[in-house]
């Protein structure tokens, strides 16, 4: 009779322990399929606060044509700023300074208010897909340490390597309730006929909120993303 009893609480407490992983799993699939369905909507325009922006820059052209989308935005609505860069491209941080410092100059403000950060590169140029394996786990988690401290509204990339496990813990923050960030993907303007790595991982998985490609050949063959023009 104990034996019974002691059998039946085995089977409710593992009956029990499957249907609430079951239960689990299901929420985080339908906040997943939310997310993905509230992708894409475009920032309220009457919103009158400011958005905390994430900019991530990247070596060579990419902090060029990233300086060049800056150049146009509304400063006052993306702020604050937070400039992240590979923690080996001191160039474009740099760069980054000197714009933030110039704009600074321009309206009188002694100082500069933006903050710049670097972070482990997900893969170098030219490294195997296999060992950007193990690179791109430890940039994740520098970029969870670094989204945790940011929690930004609005996170601005470009192509590089740097942006991809940012942008997937941002969206992971929609996911589970922590934070809704805005991600704008910019294709370079290089990438012709076929999109970046970071492109084509974040266009596939549908992580970007609006995804902007500058050659009418990408959006022929990539019919989700907005074709926008040469923007250099």
């Amino acid at each position: 009779m104990e034996k019974n009893i002691s059998c039946s609480f085995s089977d409710l407490s593992s009956n029990l322990g499957i249907s609430c992983f079951i239960a689990f799993i299901t929420i985080i699939l339908v906040r997943v399929i939310y997310v993905i369905y509230r992708t894409g909507k475009p920032l309220s325009k009457r919103s009158p606060q400011a958005l905390s922006t994430l900019i991530v820059l990247g070596s060579g052209g990419h902090t060029a044509e990233m300086i060049n989308l800056l150049l146009v935005l509304q400063k006052d609505r993306f702020t604050p700023r937070f400039f992240i860069a590979a923690a080996t491209d001191n160039m474009s941080i740099q760069k980054a300074r000197v714009l933030e410092s110039s704009w600074a100059d321009s309206s009188g403000v002694k100082g500069i208010s933006a903050e710049f950060m670097q972070i482990y590169r997900s893969r170098e140029v030219g490294q195997s897909y296999i060992t950007s394996v193990w690179t791109t786990l430890v940039a994740m988690v520098h970029a969870l340490w670094l989204m945790i401290k940011i929690r930004p509204q609005v996170v601005l990339c470009n192509g590089p390597g740097t942006c991809f496990p940012l942008c997937v813990i941002a969206f992971i923050f929609k996911v589970i309730g922590i934070r809704w960030s805005s991600i704008f993907y910019v294709e370079s303007i290089a990438r012709v006929k076929r999109l970046s790595l970071s492109g084509l991982l974040l266009y596939k998985l549908r992580i970007a909120d609006q995804f902007f490609v500058q050659w009418p050949q990408l959006h022929r063959k990539y019919p989700r993303a907005h074709y926008v023009g040469c923007l250099m």
